[in-house]
């Protein structure tokens, strides 16, 4: 998969892809319409972070590549590279427990704050493309 050159692009399975974490410079884009929402990206290096109608989605520190990212109501999926083990923050449900998966094994269930964050650290050097999945 590598960085995605556009910053973010809508997938022909309604899913988007974003970041690159090759960027050495700060780069953004904004307004970007997919199925009816605007979203927001900004990535490089250091961290890469998605807003869907002015609010917080995806956080990763640091930068990383991420593809086939899609929401709905019980599940989140993505791929996700980077060069660096990474630490994601999701914006989901206040005091929800999720199972979350990481490359198709249990990392156990983890419960969001009051404000709905849920973090995840990820191994990504050496490993190239990694699944994640946050099933409630």
């Amino acid at each position: 998969m590598s960085e995605i050159k556009e910053l973010i692009r809508k997938e022909p399975n309604g899913s988007i892809s974003f970041g690159n974490h090759s960027l050495n410079e700060k780069a953004k884009m904004e307004d970007f319409e997919c199925n009816g929402d605007l979203y927001k990206v900004k990535t490089y290096k250091k961290m890469t972070k998605l807003e869907r109608n002015g609010k917080f989605v995806y956080e990763s520190v640091p930068g990383t590549s991420v593809s086939h990212f899609s929401m709905s109501e019980e599940k989140i999926e993505f791929s996700v590279e980077g060069t660096e083990d990474a630490q994601i923050t999701l914006e989901l449900e206040d005091e929800t427990e999720y199972e979350v998966l990481v490359a198709g094994h249990s990392a156990g269930k983890m419960k969001t704050n009051l404000g709905g964050k849920l973090s995840v650290s990820v191994e990504l050097e050496k490993e190239g493309e990694v699944q994640v999945a946050i099933i409630k």
